[in-house]
């Protein structure tokens, strides 16, 4: 399954599913359940088929007597907000989701001109709009996007995003993406503790890749992604 992961983020940059071992750790728990493809979902009488953030269509899913909806896609559809506060690990929906606590800085320290912290970047599944199709993203990635511009007919993306995939493997990846891609003036490193990856793609859009273990998140890995066009 892993190396059908690596084949179709090389080779087509396709939706892909993760290994099962990915899961391991951390306060996840494995469980037996099914996708229900029997129920349908109407709002306000019209037929409504549940979507990600990359477009790709959700099924409910069963589990002990259960059937569990994808809160994003349901929360979407129904106009309520709802954001995901990474920093408690919450998922905040209604009234006051947007006020997501910033992180407290340290003492005698300063945000400069006695402006207050500005709220942290809201993490999702949603890839930036402007990032190649084919770009490899892990499909766990939860993504915190600070720039998604295409100004002046260039392109510009700067994210970072968590992952439970190990950096060997989203090393190797990134790496034989950047063959197939030709990257130009490359400089490259890739090992069990480290991803550094840069260069131009095709000779001429800058990319910059780097990965390393979360501090935040134990038993994740946090990749830091900037590209622009030419």
């Amino acid at each position: 399954m892993r190396k059908k992961w690596l084949i179709a983020a090389v080779v087509t940059g396709m939706t892909v599913t993760g290994s099962a071992g990915v899961y391991a750790g951390t306060k996840l728990q494995q469980i037996k359940a099914y996708l229900n493809h029997s129920l349908g979902i109407v709002v306000d009488g019209n037929p409504f088929w549940m979507k990600d953030g990359n477009g790709k269509t959700l099924t409910p899913i069963t589990y002990e007597g259960l059937t569990y909806l994808p809160v994003q896609s349901i929360a979407t559809v129904l106009k309520v907000p709802i954001n995901y506060d990474s920093v408690n690990y919450k998922v905040r929906i209604g009234e006051g989701s947007a006020n997501i606590p910033a992180p407290t800085t340290a003492p005698g320290t300063s945000t400069g001109g006695g402006n207050t912290t500005p709220a942290p970047v809201v993490e999702g599944t949603a890839r930036p709009v402007n990032l190649p199709k084919d770009f490899p993203i892990p499909q766990d990635a939860l993504i915190a996007i600070t720039l998604d511009t295409d100004a002046n007919g260039q392109k510009k993306v700067a994210f970072t995003y968590s992952t439970q995939e190990t950096l060997e493997i989203m090393g190797f990846v990134y790496s034989e993406y950047a063959r197939i891609k030709n990257l130009d003036n490359a400089s490259e490193s890739v090992s069990a503790s480290n991803v550094k990856i840069s260069g131009r793609l095709g000779g001429t859009s800058p990319v910059s890749i780097t990965g390393k273990a979360s501090t935040a998140r134990p038993g994740f890995n946090l990749f830091t992604i900037t590209w622009s066009e030419s």
